[in-house]
C-alpha cells in the first residue's frame, strides 16, 4: 500500500515523534507507516486522515494485488 503519510507530515512541519504523540502511537509505528512495513489498523488510518483534514483514500493507496476481488 502506498501511503502519503511522510508527505503530510512533512508539509506541516511535523517530526514524526510529534505525529505520534498527536494520534497515540510510537514515533517507530509512524515510521513503519511511513516506510510501508507497516498498514495501520482502522482505527489508527482514521486518525491520521482526521489528524490530517482529509479521508482516508487521501492518505493511502492500494497497489494492484493489495485488494482481493
Amino acid at each position: 500500500m502506498r501511503t502519503l503519510v511522510r508527505e503530510r507530515r512533512t508539509e506541516a512541519g511535523l517530526s514524526q515523534g510529534a505525529l505520534a504523540s498527536a494520534v497515540g502511537v510510537s514515533r517507530q509505528t509512524i515510521n513503519a507507516v511511513e516506510t510501508g512495513r507497516y498498514q495501520p489498523s482502522l482505527p489508527l488510518a482514521f486518525a491520521l486522515a482526521r489528524y490530517f483534514g482529509v479521508a482516508i483514500e487521501d492518505l493511502f493507496h492500494p497497489e494492484p494485488g493489495d485488494l482481493a476481488t
